[in-house]
């Protein structure tokens, strides 16, 4: 099984949050086996929903990226500015 995606968390959290908060309010009940129930429905949907939502085809593979050589990792230094006027500067 595949690690779940930044976005399958988010939406699995979000629904597991939002669809306890909403069967709490409609439900309006107040004993402990109630409150346990409505819990354990909104993170079975969460879940659900975090699992069928649809995944990456490709997955991506660190290999591709092309490796660095030394010389990519150099510092490199602007020139100085060569333009008009540079001649005429007078030095003191």
């Amino acid at each position: 099984m595949q690690r779940p995606t930044a976005a399958q968390s988010a939406y699995g959290s979000a629904t597991v949050v939002l669809a306890t908060v909403a069967l709490l309010l409609i439900s309006g009940t107040t004993t402990t086996l109630g409150i346990a129930a409505i819990c354990a429905a909104g993170l079975i949907l969460g879940v659900l929903v975090a699992v069928t939502m649809p995944v990456r085809r490709r997955p991506v593979n660190p290999s591709d990226v092309t490796t660095r050589t030394p010389a990519d990792e150099e510092i490199r230094v602007p020139a100085a500015p060569v333009g008009a006027g540079a001649d005429t500067r007078i030095r003191s």
